[in-house]
């Protein structure tokens, strides 16, 4: 097993770094408890957003912005949020769980090939099996993700027959999309991207709720 390594952040809380996390035991194990016992309660709406560098996701500025939006169109009652990533598929409220918030890494910066396509088959069998899981728990659902995890996602989507709405629309990504920066993609947390995410969430809220409108 290789020797931990750790880095500590600006508020001096010291993070171990898995190097990347989709290989360890610690993350595969995890992924079993929450696949096999786990009870995720019923909810008309699922969410799932990527994972953030910083740790207790919840505290990341990607985060706080996004459930700023989210609060804005939906109640607590009417949503589960569900995290997904190189730390594979977490509940939001399992965040503080061992060990997603025990690491440190971007899949971003990696260059290896051979990494980012294990990443991709790894994470698109997590997802295959969470949405196995939770076929009955939602009545819809909505991903907000671009890059690697937004391919995990759709191909997962389309090996399940899992119907989800997908943000931000490939129209939107194709126009932002700028081959001279290092992320051409660029941020989930562009405003032009964040206008398409609250206006996702107040289509579902409403194809869900039609009747109480």
């Amino acid at each position: 097993m290789p020797e931990k390594e750790y880095v500590t952040d600006r508020k001096g809380r010291k993070f171990e770094i898995y190097d990347p996390p989709f290989y360890r035991p610690e993350f595969n194990e995890a992924h079993r408890y929450i696949i096999d016992e786990y009870d995720v309660a019923n909810k008309d709406i699922a969410i799932f957003i990527p994972c953030a560098l910083r740790k207790p996701y919840s505290e990341s500025p990607s985060h706080r912005l996004f459930q700023g939006i989210i609060d804005g169109v939906l109640q607590p009652e009417q949503y589960h949020k569900v995290i997904f990533g190189t730390c594979g598929v977490v509940p939001s409220e399992l965040e503080l769980m061992y060990p997603f918030a025990n690491y440190h890494y971007m899949l971003g910066k990696c260059t290896d090939d051979k990494v980012k396509q294990d990443f991709h088959e790894i994470e698109v069998g997590k997802l295959l099996e969470y949405f196995g899981k939770t076929k009955e728990t939602y009545r819809i659902r909505i991903a907000y993700c671009i890059g690697p995890f937004r391919k995990a996602m759709a191909e997962a989507c389309r090996i399940s027959g899992t119907e989800m709405h997908l943000l931000p629309s490939d129209p939107m990504i194709d126009k932002m999309y700028d081959i001279d920066c290092p992320f051409p993609e660029g941020s989930l947390s562009m405003q032009e991207y964040i206008d398409e995410f609250r206006d996702g969430l107040k289509m579902v809220r409403d194809e869900v709720y039609s009747d109480l409108l």
